[in-house]
């Protein structure tokens, strides 16, 4: 299994890649999961903030000859 942990603004993201899928953790929470193989994956989720608001995370799962894992937070990119 590979993992990216990253660090944004006080708030874990991880992401997982594994055999059986990935996954996508935003602060110890699941928030989007692709079982199967793909090739290429995409994963949505959301850091929270009090109001009950947030910033959306995508995250964008593929390559050719290994996985590349791209993160992005409000549509800025945080992660290559």
């Amino acid at each position: 299994m590979k993992t990216w942990n990253i660090k944004y603004k006080g708030h874990a993201i991880r992401v997982e890649n594994g055999v059986s899928g990935e996954r996508l953790i935003v602060d110890g929470e699941l928030q989007d999961e692709q079982t199967g193989f793909a090739v290429r994956s995409r994963l949505w989720g959301r850091i929270r903030s009090g109001d009950g608001g947030g910033e959306v995370v995508k995250v964008s799962l593929g390559g050719w000859f290994g996985t590349d894992c791209r993160i992005f937070v409000d549509d800025k990119l945080i992660q290559s």
